[in-house]
């Protein structure tokens, strides 16, 4: 008893941060046989539970009764997780964002080291053919087992990493069970990526494009400069930003450092990647959702540990941590995709530029349409401007079309002049790009009798029809139900659709055109993991002459022969709650109208509108998109509306509205009394949508023309203002949706 109590008495304190959204650390004890690290991971007790933590200090003394503390169980790192920089970065985005350190730490790492497994890389494990498996392949055993067949069929080129590829681990099960396949392990061998490429040449030179003038100009200026810089390079699309990129890319490799480039959709990747790895011959990792746990550690240490040239990657990749960076590349800035919407929600621009200032290196932001705040901080002088005005190579000067609507018989969407213009184009043996901000067949299900909609009763908002599985599903929710026979009013069996969505699209352009086949790249159509890869091959090889897209079209890719794109509805764009909304259609009327034309060929961009005359919709057609920015932003700054103010946006949702709304008001009364001049307090009032999976949601708005005011406002407050536990609540500084 005694030598249990001395060991207890002679425990030092370690201060941990664990993975949840509490703005406080936690206290625990260690022994002398246990040496915990700041920025190490260790096993605690947590009430039941034991959790993985990450040690934040070593203090002398606690405010908890030493007594109190419990002891922790294990040490699982002998080495920092962070680097330096890392940790003072991420401290800093904390205190920015107003997240628990903890949450934002364990954000930074992959899954696998959250959960608590090894961060050093132990051997590989590798799936090895038998002689059985090759036997059983020349006997034609598995004829019946296709998927079996095919995993043994690659497995005669290469061997394959487990929990590295494509194959469901139920299938190589499968053939173990049978020993058609054998685990061989392979001992890790850490080369840099210099060592890697040796005597190898480090670009391939046929591969490399001469730059225009623009470009050539636009390139020596990056080059001119050493250190920390923010560049904006605006580019047209279709102006070679790429090529831009890539040379940059170079000069940076041959001092020997690594890269980031972050695009904003997982779709970008493959094209990216591929256009990449046919410029470099270095080893280039990818980072993206569609990356299981064992692949994103992969990536994660080879970064960390110099093994990677390259890293490409969406949102979550800023968090690699590498040995030397050398240059953050983020590729169409404007991108909302850019800002998490759940957790604590970043934006990985603006987070990439403080990381960028913090290591001293150049950061390069590229889009045909930039954001108005970067439009902004150009005016301002705290971006270096690169402007492409011009398409690369010999591609001609676009064509504009606005059709009114107003005046026009409309087939489900479609104007009889958008549908003669297609037909011209798709008969010169070219392919058509129509553009669609929805999914699914129709999105509202309706009775022709009464008028009755089907309403998801959690959200109180329309069903979409889905045809193809049959299905009324909330996009909001995700609730689905199958679809009534009958009216849910009057009893009436006369249900129709009606609306539009890219599943009624194609329906309707098969009719017209049965001669041409149609690709449809949605969420639905793609949600199969290598099914976008398909649909843009096939794309590329001509296979579709009709494309119906959403979002993920008008981004990046390259279509070479579409010459004709059509924004099928834009109007609800124009007269939004949000003020964003119309700097968004600009901006996708812009990206859109770039798949359109890219090579010799004429391309044609049509637009179709019940309101041809609108103010900024004029502006953006007849003088391009810089005119329409450089208005929007008079606009906002007369609104007094960002960039010209910084907002911070609580979010309160709970299952009773009187609830949500009280807490709001705590909240609000809470700044009022802090009396700091300049400050909006605007609500708390219902969301523009009010109610969602059963949960009413409010929100209330902090406005200031500064930036330190508004933080200084927000560093006062603390979640435990709020004393109801029925009631989320959300803090979201620099907003992008208000809904």
């Amino acid at each position: 008893m005694t030598k249990i109590f001395n060991r207890f008495f002679v425990m030092n304190i370690v201060r941990v941060a664990l993975a949840v959204p509490l703005p406080r650390f936690f206290d625990y004890l260690y022994p002398p046989d246990l040496t915990p690290i700041v920025g190490g991971r260790v096993l605690v007790p947590f009430g039941s539970q034991k959790r993985v933590g990450i040690v934040v200090d070593l203090p002398a003394s606690s405010d908890v009764a030493k007594e109190k503390l419990k002891p922790i169980i294990d040490v699982l790192d002998a080495d920092s997780l962070f680097n330096s920089t890392t940790w003072d970065w991420l401290s800093w985005s904390a205190n920015y964002y107003r997240a628990a350190l903890g949450d934002v730490l364990f954000q930074a790492l992959p899954v696998k080291l959250r959960n608590g497994e090894s961060a050093v890389k132990n051997d590989r494990t590798f799936w090895r053919i038998t002689d059985l498996g090759k036997q059983a392949l020349e006997l034609g055993a598995l004829k019946r087992a296709k998927k079996q067949f095919e995993a043994l069929n690659l497995l005669l080129t290469q061997d394959l990493e487990k929990g590295n590829n494509e194959i469901s681990s139920a299938i190589w099960s499968a053939l173990k069970g049978k020993d058609y396949v054998e685990e061989i392990i392979v001992p890790t061998e850490q080369k840099s990526w210099q060592q890697a490429l040796g005597d190898n040449p480090l670009v391939n030179l046929d591969n490399r494009l001469t730059l225009n003038k623009q470009q050539a100009l636009a390139f020596s200026q990056l080059l001119f400069q050493e250190g920390f810089n923010v560049w904006l390079l605006e580019g047209v699309t279709g102006s070679g930003k790429t090529e831009i990129y890539l040379q940059y890319i170079e000069e940076v490799l041959k001092k020997g450092k690594q890269v980031l480039v972050l695009v904003p959709e997982i779709g970008l990747t493959p094209q990216t990647v591929r256009r990449f790895q046919a410029r470099f011959n270095v080893e280039i990792d990818v980072l993206h959702s569609n990356l299981n746990d064992t692949q994103r550690l992969n990536v994660w240490e080879r970064a960390r540990t110099g093994q990677s040239a390259i890293v490409i990657g969406t949102r979550s990749a800023l968090f690699t941590q590498f040995s030397d960076l050398g240059l953050i590349i983020l590729d169409e800035e404007h991108d909302g995709s850019f800002k998490q919407q759940d957790g604590w929600r970043y934006h990985a621009r603006d987070l990439g530029i403080v990381l960028a200032q913090k290591l001293n290196i150049p950061i390069l932001l590229g889009s045909a349409t930039p954001s108005l705040e970067s439009v902004n901080n150009v005016q301002n002088g705290k971006y270096h401007h690169l402007v492409l005005s011009k398409r690369a190579g010999n591609a001609t000067a676009l064509r504009q079309f606005v059709i009114d609507l107003k005046h026009q018989r409309i087939q489900n969407g479609l104007s009889e002049p958008l549908l003669k213009r297609m037909q011209e184009h798709l008969e010169k043996g070219n392919q058509v790009l129509l553009f669609l901000n929805r999914r699914g067949f129709a999105p509202v299900l309706l009775c022709h009798e009464c008028g009755w909609i089907d309403e998801c009763h959690h959200c109180e908002k329309p069903y979409t029809y889905h045809q193809h599985q049959r299905v009324l599903r909330c996009h909001h929710c995700g609730a689905q139900k199958t679809v009534p026979m009958q009216c849910g009013h009057c009893g009436s069996t006369h249900l129709v659709t009606t609306g539009l969505g890219t599943e009624q699209l194609e329906e309707t352009l098969k009719a017209r055109f049965p001669q041409y086949n149609i690709a449809r790249i949605d969420r639905d159509s793609t949600a199969r993991k290598g099914k976008l890869e398909g649909y843009l091959e096939d794309i590329q090889q001509g296979k579709s002459q009709i494309l119906i897209g959403t979002q993920m079209l008008a981004k990046g890719h390259h279509f070479p022969n579409v010459t004709l794109v059509a924004l099928v509805n834009v109007d609800n764009a124009l007269f939004s709650l949000d003020f964003r909304a119309e700097e968004r259609l600009a901006q996708l009327y812009v990206q859109v109208a770039g798949r359109s034309g890219r090579a010799e060929k004429q391309g044609e961009v049509v637009l179709q509108t019940h309101y041809p005359d609108h103010p900024l919709l004029t502006i953006l057609l007849e003088k391009g998109y810089q005119a329409f920015a450089e208005e929007t932003l008079k606009l906002r700054h007369n609104m007094g509306l960002p960039p010209f103010s910084f907002q911070a946006l609580f979010k309160a949702q709970c299952r009773h509205s009187e609830e949500a709304e009280n807490a709001l008001s705590q909240l609000a009364s809470f700044f009022y009394e802090q009396k700091i001049e300049g400050l909006q307090v605007l609500g708390p009032i219902p969301a523009p949508f009010s109610k969602k999976a059963g949960q009413y949601r409010w929100q209330l708005l902090l406005q200031h023309a500064s930036r330190k005011q508004l933080q200084a406002a927000l560093s006062r407050y603390s979640p435990e203002l709020i004393k109801s536990s029925q009631v989320r609540l959300i803090l979201d500084v620099d907003p992008l949706d208000l809904s």
